[in-house]
């Protein structure tokens, strides 16, 4: 299989929900020609939350408009604003500072583990001040934070614990799913994550009663959902689709088995690339607890080298987070002076994901592997 074949293996599949059309249709004519004529936040919107939550084990589900407006809610159903301080990730993406800067609170830049590629609980702990009132870690590729640690350091510290979970559902650490680690958690159920939909969508996951409300308050504009127009708080408009919650549902029976099979997916990859260390390559080790399939990143000496290999071989490849966020124009004016992110920019110019979703062939896959190691082998001749 060579360039000549095309674009074989292509990193975004153009097909993840072709066999599901006609339950994507039903779900459109079922909730268009409803009597109800209900569109945003009806009885499949709770059905949906209640499903998960009861999935999950969760205290309570709440369903917004994308992962990114989650955090939002998050974070402003904990009443923080001007003049307070969230730690978040020096590496990851823009939502973990934007939605800081948002609310008028301010984002604190924290060195990355070399290994996970998240929020390193010892810098964090250095960034404390009393301004602190969050630590915002996020799960990143396929491995999750180290949750304890960082509850533990909330606790102590007396700030709240914001999970980024949005790319990790199904995955656990210590027997706990993503998500319910925080005071809060966030999933976002954009197309190519491991519960995507064709659309935007996410939710919020917290055991905390009181914030669940508040939350459920503000994604509908401040109203508390029994009286119409009469607005509690300050609110914004981060409500659910009913034909995504009626697809959603529709899909949800079958996340285990897709899960399964990017599990899979990756397990193989790491198991064929782990040897490739000493040529510059560095995959996640195969399995393990705290692991989730999402994307499926190494680390690489030669990022560009391999890049360009891949796509003469046919294959598609993505590099997330080129730059680490304190150094993004939007962010730099907010980061604390003198700041260092070293372990952050080394991953931000060695990371390259590999294609990851559960319909991706085993040929393709072994494709994939003989492509990269053809790389690693070669570089040292």
């Amino acid at each position: 299989m060579t360039a000549a074949t095309g674009r074989t293996v292509p990193f975004f599949a153009p097909d993840l929900f072709d066999t599901e059309r006609e339950a994507l249709l039903a779900a459109l004519y079922e909730v268009g020609t409803d009597p109800e004529q209900k569109f945003i936040l009806g009885r499949r919107t709770a059905r949906f939350e209640e499903a998960l939550r009861d999935s999950l084990g969760a205290g309570d589900v709440v369903a917004c408009s994308s992962g990114t407006s989650a955090l939002t809610l998050v974070l402003a159903a904990m009443d923080i604003g001007p003049g307070d301080e969230v730690v978040v990730p020096a590496f990851g993406c823009a939502p973990l500072a934007s939605t800081v800067l948002s609310c008028g609170a301010t984002p604190v830049f924290a060195d990355v583990d070399p290994v996970t590629l998240t929020m390193d609980p010892d810098h964090a702990e250095q960034l404390l001040t009393a301004r602190t009132r969050a630590l915002m870690p996020a799960h990143m590729f396929s491995v999750m934070a180290d949750m304890p640690r960082l509850r533990d350091l909330a606790s102590r510290a007396g700030v709240r614990l914001v999970e980024d979970a949005a790319l990790a559902q199904g995955g656990t650490l210590r027997g706990r799913p993503a998500g319910l680690w925080g005071d809060a958690g966030v999933y976002s159920f954009v197309q190519v994550k491991v519960f995507g939909m064709p659309g935007e969508g996410g939710v919020v996951l917290s055991a905390d009663a009181g914030l669940a409300d508040r939350v459920r308050m503000l994604r509908n504009h401040g109203q508390d959902g029994r009286h119409r127009f009469l607005h509690h708080r300050i609110g914004h408009n981060s409500r659910f689709d009913e034909v995504m919650a009626a697809f959603q549902l529709h899909r949800l029976a079958g996340l285990e088995e897709r899960v399964a099979r990017r599990n899979a997916i990756c397990s193989y990859y790491s198991e064929h690339l782990a040897d490739l260390r000493e040529d510059g390559v560095v995959a996640p080790p195969a399995g393990g607890d705290g692991r989730f399939p999402y994307v499926y990143t190494l680390l690489c000496e030669d990022r560009d080298g391999l890049r360009d290999h891949l796509a003469a071989e046919g294959i598609d490849t993505h590099v997330y987070y080129p730059r680490v966020l304190p150094e993004q124009p939007a962010f730099a004016p907010h980061a604390r002076p003198g700041g260092e992110w070293p372990r952050a920019r080394d991953a931000a110019r060695r990371n390259i994901s590999l294609p990851l979703y559960p319909h991706l062939t085993d040929e393709r896959v072994e494709h994939v592997v003989t492509a990269v190691r053809a790389f690693a082998h070669g570089r040292n001749r």
